[in-house]
């Protein structure tokens, strides 16, 4: 029976192309689910054969790690270079978007406390 490896809900395409490529390398056998029509499911990456799951499940492991090492090291590089994205920079790239998800969260705030203060009333 086929066990899922990979759930494609927000996995970028570059990342999914690296899965198949190396479960492709090892030659473990694979097929993808496509994304369901209304969003409920987002599709997937199986292992087709059982005596297969264990070794893709390690080079997945694997494969995780040294692509968040990579991700961390651009970051640090980015930090170090001074492009990376901060708030102020967003800020300064979209004030309005910036500023309404500010109002929104306050307002949030607000209405989450509102029971409080109501009851300190009585």
């Amino acid at each position: 029976m086929a066990k899922l490896l990979l759930n494609l809900r927000n996995v970028p395409d570059d990342e999914a192309d690296d899965v198949r490529a190396m479960l492709d390398a090892a030659r473990i056998a694979f097929h993808e689910t496509p994304p369901s029509r209304w969003g409920i499911s987002a599709g997937g990456i199986w292992v087709t054969e059982n005596a297969d799951v264990a070794e893709a499940k390690r080079l997945m492991a694997d494969y995780q790690a040294q692509r968040s090492a990579r991700a961390r090291a651009e970051r640090e590089a980015a930090l170090r270079d001074g492009t990376a994205e901060t708030f102020w920079t967003q800020l300064r790239a979209e004030p309005l978007r910036v500023v309404l998800t500010v109002l929104a969260i306050i307002f949030l705030l607000g209405l989450m406390a509102l029971p409080l203060v109501l009851l300190r009333g009585h």
